[in-house]
């Protein structure tokens, strides 16, 4: 329900015809026109055979298909990968499901969260008196699902522009959050980071690293990890130098003790302000409302209307523009009708 279509928009975005193709009568989700408002829609009925053959033949004209199926279901339709570049030799076939495409729980419904809790990273977020809470849905959908099935598909044209055949592209998220991971196995096969929450330099346990309240009731977040940028923020908060050192775990309650009382005398603004241009690395907690508006995000158009712009962003002449919105949709199924049959990588 968000993986597939995110990864559609970010490859729209980057100047790709997209076709999706959803449940005849059926409707989309409300809040969901952010995410499909950019490609055109044509409604299926997988079951009849003569709406199976429009699929046959818009894959017979793609580059890429990505589907977002239960493991087997794409095969039960008739359109599974086999099938599918049996008919078309180079297409690039990306599946993105939760658990992978084998092993014991393939068939297993599941979102986001329990792809974290099986990871291993959901057991280290959050406060150490407290169950893990849910980081949004940004990891597991969004950063292993979309962003791994778009460079899922990128990797697969690649391939075919190379010379190579289609491929099938195995896309879960549980192995796209391990990835995501690499780093923190690293430091744990070092002996830095322990399997206690709340309890490392990244995850809150670092007066350095986390967030204060301020006398408003708002937020301010303070990631000085560097020795350069943590005496920036000292100074700023008015301590005298030399009162911590600041990898001396034994200074950590005191140093967390002192910046909260310190950030909690004024308002989050205040604080703003009086880092405006330091390198102490602290900055407000915004709202989403919030972001939109501030100055930084303004200047560099990371919000349109409101709406998170696509990314990445192409400097050259020669790269994409964005292309999104009703006009697109009314132009690409056309654009496909008169295209014949066969990949059209480019």
């Amino acid at each position: 329900m968000g993986p597939v279509p995110l990864a559609g928009r970010l490859l729209c975005a980057m100047g790709a015809d997209i076709v999706r193709i959803a449940k005849t009568g059926s409707a989309d989700r409300p809040g969901s026109g952010l995410l499909l408002h950019d490609r055109p829609v044509v409604r299926l009925d997988l079951k009849s055979p003569s709406d199976l053959t429009t699929v046959r033949d818009l894959v017979d004209r793609a580059d890429g298909l990505i589907e977002g199926f239960r493991p087997g279901v794409m095969e039960r339709l008739g359109i599974g990968p086999q099938q599918c570049q049996a008919r078309n030799p180079a297409l690039v076939y990306v599946r993105v499901t939760g658990w992978g495409q084998e092993g014991p729980l393939a068939q297993a419904a599941g979102h986001d969260l329990n792809y974290l809790a099986l990871s291993g990273i959901l057991h280290a977020i959050g406060p150490a008196d407290r169950p893990p809470p849910p980081p949004l849905n940004l990891i597991g959908d969004y950063g292993a699902g979309s962003a791994m099935a778009v460079i899922a598909m990128l990797g697969g044209l690649m391939q075919v522009r190379n010379g190579a055949k289609g491929e099938v592209i195995d896309v879960a998220m549980i192995d796209g959050i391990a990835a995501l991971s690499t780093s923190i196995h690293a430091l744990s096969k070092a002996g830095r980071w322990s399997e206690h929450r709340d309890d490392n330099m990244l995850d809150g346990a670092a007066p350095f690293y986390r967030c204060y309240s301020c006398a408003d009731g708002e937020f301010i977040a303070v990631g000085a990890l560097e020795p350069l940028f943590f005496a920036e923020l000292v100074a700023k908060l008015g301590f005298e130098k030399g009162r911590w050192v600041q990898r001396n775990r034994s200074d950590w309650p005191d140093m967390a003790a002192a910046f909260t009382e310190r950030f909690a005398s004024q308002a989050r603004d205040e604080w703003v302000a009086l880092f405006k241009g330091s390198d102490a690395c602290v900055t407000p907690v915004l709202s989403f409302g919030e972001a939109v508006r501030h100055p930084h995000n303004v200047a560099r158009r990371i919000f349109t209307d409101g709406l998170p712009s696509p990314v990445p962003r192409f400097h050259s002449a020669d790269g994409p523009a964005m292309r999104c919105g009703e006009e697109l949709a009314a132009t690409v199924l056309d654009r496909w009708a008169k295209t014949p049959s066969g990949p059209k990588c480019r």
